[in-house]
């Protein structure tokens, strides 16, 4: 294996567990409907099962960066993938909502760790000129786990059993586990002293006002797409449509973010930060905009589509600013990121859920469209000051 510190593109193991991390997240979202009613509860609590998972893997976002920066980045993955599998096999056999969401709550603990630490460890191996370029092929492989999740977990759901499509992704984790075994550490700069410890880490980030944009504009995009994208297949099953056909609809999310992260791949290189989160901001904004006038099986695809776009133009320049903007303390600053990303889906995709439960997905998504235009216009003007000042 090469030197961890020489590497252009994300290690097998560790793709294939930001695979199984995505596919865990996103396979519950065409569920929703069939949970509630094999529950016996509404549309607008069921949707805690979503919520809660996206609030915990938002609110350990910290404590795994901060481990991470101290304790190594393949150590902390290790841990929580088998917690994550335990998790995920109690999720499977909860009787009622309650304990159901406590089970989603550590499952999503657990897996939190590990897409935000696979993206350090791209930051902490792969050179700078090439990393965005490595951050999108990371970026691949979380797409595929996305497009099998919305997929398979409707038509398992839908055809067999809702609990199924929670053991598969508790098995993958327990193999993902045991195969990060041959992984080695990335060099890393840990402090000494009287210094040493989290508060160094802590102070690092939070004294940083570029670090403290980042996060604000993460917590914006989270909301706006991880809050309001969940309730697509709801969208569709309120209008008729078998779980199954929902979860394959929002499919086209996943090929669109995979094959679309494939043309950032390309575009990196030439095309300067501002200009890919603006296509991708114009990406969220129509995509939201056709479902907010209609909802069918096509527009629902289109927008699937265009959201895998903007996640592969916007999300992608974020994250990579987000592993550039305090280096001494990466594992921390690509954590509090990745914490402000899934808070705000949480407190979306919780705001959201009255609307919902009364049908009124045109307002929702409206309001979701309208949000992404300063978001992109802000993401944009301030990455472009960030590069004329530092040069980056």
């Amino acid at each position: 294996m090469k030197s961890p510190t020489s590497l252009a593109r994300p290690p097998l193991a560790l793709s294939a567990a930001s695979f199984v991390s995505s596919f865990d997240r996103f396979a519950v979202s065409p569920m929703l409907v069939l949970i509630a009613v094999d529950l016996e509860v509404p549309l607008s609590a069921a949707v805690a099962a979503a919520s809660a998972y996206y609030l915990a893997y938002g609110l350990t976002q910290p404590l795994w960066g901060l481990l991470s920066d101290r304790f190594g980045r393949v150590r902390v993955m290790r841990g929580a993938l088998f917690g994550a599998a335990l998790a995920g096999l109690v999720s499977a056999l909860m009787p009622v909502l309650g304990a159901l969401v406590a089970a989603r709550v550590v499952a999503g603990a657990c897996f939190g760790a590990v897409i935000p630490t696979g993206l350090t460890y791209v930051g902490d191996t792969v050179r700078p000129s090439i990393r965005q370029r490595a951050l999108t092929d990371l970026m691949g492989a979380a797409a595929l786990g996305t497009a099998l999740a919305t997929g398979l977990s409707g038509v398992l759901a839908g055809l067999v059993d809702w609990r199924v499509a929670f053991t598969v992704p508790a098995a993958c984790a327990l193999i993902c586990a045991l195969a990060l075994r041959s992984l080695p550490e990335p060099p890393r700069d840990l402090p000494h002293g009287p210094e040493a410890g989290v508060g160094r880490y802590l102070g690092a980030v939070l004294g940083h006002g570029w670090a403290l944009l980042v996060f604000g504009l993460a917590f914006v995009e989270g909301a706006i797409m991880l809050g309001a994208m969940p309730f697509l297949a709801t969208a569709l099953e309120h209008a008729g449509y078998a779980a199954a056909v929902a979860g394959l609809a929002i499919t086209a999310y996943g090929l669109g973010l995979w094959a679309f992260s494939k043309l950032v791949k390309r575009l990196s290189g030439s095309w300067p930060p501002p200009a890919l989160m603006t296509v991708g901001g114009a990406q969220l904004c129509a995509g939201f905009a056709i479902v907010s006038v209609h909802v069918d099986l096509a527009t629902v695809a289109v927008t699937a589509l265009l959201l895998g776009g903007g996640w592969s133009f916007l999300h992608s320049s974020l994250q990579t600013w987000a592993t550039s903007v305090v280096p001494e303390a990466r594992g921390t600053t690509i954590a509090f990121f990745a914490s402000a990303l899934f808070v705000g889906s949480a407190v979306a995709s919780w705001a959201a859920g009255p609307l919902a439960d009364h049908g009124r997905y045109a307002l929702l998504f409206g309001l979701a469209a309208a949000a992404a235009i300063p978001l992109t216009a802000t993401a944009a003007l301030t990455r472009r000051r960030y590069g004329n000042l530092h040069g980056a």
